[in-house]
């Protein structure tokens, strides 16, 4: 099966937040080495526990520190932008990295409603999100937009022989059913929902696939926040940081990651109960329990690849996890190492 890395740059407790997005750069030169298939990166706005704001800035760093590894956005939140200079953006990724960009897009905002306003004054672009991914396709596809289209005539820039592939994005039914319609692959965020729509969406999104030009047959994945440590006991402690914050954020506190030492506070009986069923549906453990957990899922819902988001306080925790997993999953070592 193959793996995937889903990256946020998550702003860690005592540190700068520029030290989060060097991190980001650096664990993609290891997923490479590693044998991971992609690295996707995501965009979030006024957010003080995700500091990733500009994917295709952080991919463009990605690309020239990589050769091998697929780079995507997961995703950039198409309602903000006009489609077309999202496409040039990702001509010019395509152009650094030929055939090697994935764009991951999504309608949902990736902030508060205020910031979206920000980002963009029209507060029904959201409603134009279909149009929009049908214009994106054809520019990054290098295809003419029909007569009468206010972009016909037009063109992204620059053209070349390979192309990004876009890939749809969500967390619920819309999502599964506009990717099925446009034909383009389609992941699902798990870790959002706890899994939570995740059957019925996948179901939708291959009963209702129709075939496209630039891809004859269903094509999914999803992602999952995973754990892995040299023991269970180890992963569990380490997750005490991102346990710590879900249970902060459900009581609207959104701040940068604890360690897990100055994790623990005193739950109230309805936030251990929260507690106790977040660690039920973790996948978190050994990497042979994360490994197991992760391989239970892929086969119910009929996927040969996974994308998987780690978040710890230490850095190198972090990269330990995917080390583990690439070897449980026997992933190929790139014989690349960075640029």
């Amino acid at each position: 099966m193959k793996l995937t890395v889903l990256d946020q740059s998550v702003a860690m407790a005592g540190r700068g937040q520029d030290e989060s997005i060097r991190q980001t750069l650096a664990l993609a030169i290891e997923a490479e080495r590693l044998g991971y298939s992609r690295f996707w990166v995501s965009e979030h706005h006024a957010h003080p526990s995700i500091v990733g704001t500009a994917p295709e800035v952080l991919m463009a760093a990605i690309a020239t520190q990589t050769r091998s590894i697929r780079i995507g956005s997961a995703g950039v939140m198409l309602p903000h932008y006009a489609a077309l200079k999202v496409a040039e953006q990702f001509r010019v990724l395509d152009a650094l990295a030929p055939g090697r960009i994935d764009l991951g897009v999504g309608r949902a905002p990736g902030s508060d409603g205020k910031t979206a306003q920000l980002l963009n004054p029209d507060r029904y672009a959201s409603e134009n999100f279909p149009q929009q991914v049908m214009e994106l396709q054809a520019w990054v596809k290098g295809q003419p937009l029909p007569a009468g289209h206010p972009g016909h005539g037009v063109f992204a820039y620059p053209q070349s022989s390979t192309s990004p592939d876009v890939w749809m994005l969500g967390s619920s039914d819309y999502g599964a059913q506009l990717a099925a319609h446009l034909g383009l692959p389609y992941a699902f965020a798990w870790f959002i929902t706890d899994g939570q729509g995740a059957d019925q969406a996948m179901q939708i999104y291959r009963e209702t696939f129709r075939p496209s030009a630039g891809l004859e047959r269903p094509k999914a994945t999803l992602c999952v926040w995973a754990l892995a440590a040299d023991t269970d006991e180890e992963a569990w402690h380490l997750f005490k940081s991102r346990a710590r914050w879900r249970m902060d954020r459900n009581l609207g506190r959104i701040g940068p990651m604890l360690p897990p030492e100055q994790a623990d506070r005193d739950y109230s009986p309805a936030e251990q109960m929260a507690l106790q069923s977040l660690k039920a549906n973790a996948f978190v453990g050994s990497a042979k329990t994360v490994a197991e957990k992760l391989r239970a899922v892929a086969t119910r819902l009929e996927l040969d690849e996974l994308a998987v988001i780690t978040w710890t306080y230490d850095p190198k925790a972090q990269t330990h996890s995917y080390a583990l997993l690439a070897q449980e999953f026997n992933l190929k070592p790139s014989i690349f190492s960075g640029a």
